[in-house]
């Protein structure tokens, strides 16, 4: 999941040397934080946050099989 993430984030920023993402698991869920450069924070939430609800909804289908709940927090 971590590497998803990445993924779509790196071609989504200027700076994707910058992009790092922290797992943090608690019992049956896990929240991956996402830092990237300043500058690219408004491209990974895009307009009314439709970007990053589309990387949620990716994220959530991806975790289906897992049966854990996964959060993404921009840092």
């Amino acid at each position: 999941m971590k590497d998803l993430v990445e993924t779509i984030v790196k071609a989504l920023v200027d700076y994707p040397d910058e992009v790092v993402v922290e797992e943090l698991p608690r019992d049956n869920e896990v929240t991956y934080k996402l830092h990237v450069h300043t500058s690219d924070t408004g491209k990974v939430i895009g307009k009314n946050g439709k970007v990053a609800k589309s990387i949620r909804t990716v994220m959530n289908a991806a975790a289906v099989q897992s049966s854990t709940r996964v959060q993404l927090e921009i840092v």
